[in-house]
């Protein structure tokens, strides 16, 4: 099974098979899934430029093949993610009908999974050893600048070293704090299920 991502950042690119693979081993333990490098589409050109959106879609989908699926994986910002994950959503299935795809939008920022979290991953990275998450990490703007305010003297959050590293690190049961990464959770679960229904797999 191959799940093909479409991602906003280079830091997404190299965090984002991680994080889904892990996820699929726990949720769907003996389900083997491949996830190749993500192809890299900014937020602003999938949502405002016309046409990128669906090019990404179509390239994606026949990546992934026949038997695989399309998750589009970005950050909300400011954005509301009920709103715009929908209109997203709508878009990307209209390139490609014939193609399991779907939409997850995080609530701010990717990092919010990791405030979620940050109990698990204290004393890793240069985190304090005293790490505690705050009472909502999906209200944080500014994750990236939280995780560094809470490292060792000196040292700073480097995205496109960390994400990848703490993706690999942080406790997927702590992260469920997150609403919008239990969102991805339900949302991988029903793309392998929409896979294995395509492929006839019981």
């Amino acid at each position: 099974m191959r799940i093909v991502a479409v991602v906003e950042g280079k830091a997404e690119v190299l965090a984002v098979p991680v994080l889904v693979r892990r996820l699929v081993a726990s949720l769907r333990p003996g389900v083997v899934v491949d996830v190749p490098t993500p192809l890299w589409l900014t937020k602003s050109k999938a949502v405002h430029k016309a046409g990128e959106l669906e090019r990404f879609v179509d390239l994606a989908a026949r990546k992934a093949g026949r038997e695989g699926a399309v998750l589009i994986l970005m950050d909300s910002d400011n954005d509301c993610p009920a709103e715009l994950a929908p209109r997203l959503l709508e878009r990307a299935r209209a390139a490609r009908s014939d193609a399991a795809v779907d939409v997850v939008l995080a609530k701010r920022e990717y990092e919010g999974w990791f405030l979620a979290a940050a109990a698990s991953i204290r004393g890793m990275r240069g985190l304090r050893d005293d790490l505690a998450p705050p009472a909502d990490p999906e209200a944080i703007r500014g994750a990236k600048e939280w995780l560094t305010k809470n490292m060792e003297p000196g040292r700073r959050y480097t995205e496109t070293l960390d994400q990848p590293a703490l993706s690999q690190l942080f406790d997927l049961e702590a992260a469920r704090r997150a609403p919008s990464f239990e969102k991805l959770e339900r949302t991988l679960e029903s793309l392998v299920a929409e896979v294995e229904k395509r492929a006839g797999t019981p």
